[in-house]
């Protein structure tokens, strides 16, 4: 079974405080969503493996270690996982990226892909997808049969806030998949949003509602 990895570290902690806070502003909101995504990759890579090499400094030779292994893809969900992408990019720049486009129907809360574009060495490599929440799950599979079908082999979901029900459908249908979030709410409302959660994550972030 994946497992569930919650950060507690305090920056991390005070930063999401202000992102649920209803008086944050769009421009800050974003700007937090950015700041969390590099804060917790910075965590979820901890585990990567180096290698040892040398590296020439100005005065000597010195002992270095560089990652060895899968590199690294970013998988955001549009469009409120574009802003956690801007943030891990900031921390590994190197990192290749792909999209995949999908929409929640309002009246039965499945999911609908309407877009998907991945590396095409997607299979060689580490990748973590990312949105902000993960409400009912339906999302976060679609995503992760689309990398699936498509070569994926070791998967990663990042994750702002988690609901209860949306991990027990991810687990349910991707045992394999690691899940790592801020902060794990008590449920879903009636109508598919996390409680007491932070609103619509990408009307926050882009001001339009």
């Amino acid at each position: 079974m994946g497992q569930v990895r919650v950060f507690d570290h305090p920056l991390i902690q005070h930063k999401l405080t202000i992102l649920r806070d209803r008086r944050t502003g769009h421009k800050e909101f974003r700007e937090l969503v950015e700041e969390l995504a590099m804060l917790m990759a910075f965590e979820a890579t901890s585990g990567l493996p180096v290698r040892s090499i040398d590296v020439a400094t100005p005065l000597a030779t010195a002992k270095g270690a560089t990652i060895a292994g899968q590199e690294i893809a970013v998988v955001p969900i549009l469009r409120a996982g574009l802003a956690m992408e801007t943030g891990i990019l900031r921390l590994m720049p190197t990192a290749r990226v792909g999209h995949v486009g999908i929409y929640r129907d309002p009246s039965t809360l499945e999911p609908h892909t309407y877009y998907c574009k991945l590396p095409p060495d997607i299979g060689e490599r580490q990748v973590l997808v990312v949105d902000p929440m993960l409400a009912t799950g339906g999302s976060a599979v679609e995503s992760v049969d689309l990398l699936k079908e498509r070569g994926a082999r070791t998967i990663r979901l990042m994750v702002l806030i988690a609901a209860p029900e949306g991990i027990r459908r991810l687990h349910a249908e991707h045992p394999d998949v690691d899940i790592y979030t801020a902060a794990v709410d008590e449920r879903l409302d009636d109508h598919g949003y996390i409680l007491p959660g932070l609103g619509d994550a990408g009307d926050r972030l882009y001001g339009t509602r």
